[in-house]
């Protein structure tokens, strides 16, 4: 059962609204985008403010132990990759447009259950 009007192209993406209209989700949207964007800054500050306090250990134990191996670089990478990920969920570029094709494949799979 496909809902496709056969006047419009299988591959035409999906608008995210008319032309005319704005969308009846936009605040909701705007709201979404604004949460991610204050969980990235957090992650951002916990990272620097975590990171910065290794460092801090690290000074204190090569000044009063003379070991002077750089360890926070360890956890400071790891969670650095973690903390990109998030950045490029946050920032990065929007994923491709939906193209009716793919919402009718979609509703004939679910469909089919």
């Amino acid at each position: 059962m496909s809902v496709h009007d056969p006047s419009t192209p299988d591959d035409r993406p999906v608008p995210d609204r008319p032309p005319s209209e704005p969308p009846a989700d936009l605040r909701t949207a705007a709201v979404r985008r604004l949460r991610a964007k204050r969980e990235f800054a957090e992650h951002l500050i916990a990272y620097v403010g975590v990171n910065g306090l290794l460092w801090t250990v690290w000074l204190v134990v090569g000044l009063t132990a003379d070991a002077w191996f750089p360890w926070p670089l360890f956890p400071m990478a790891g969670w650095g990759i973690g903390l990109a990920f998030h950045a490029w969920a946050t920032f990065g570029p929007p994923s491709r447009p939906i193209s009716e094709r793919a919402i009718d494949r979609e509703m004939q799979r679910l469909s089919s259950r």
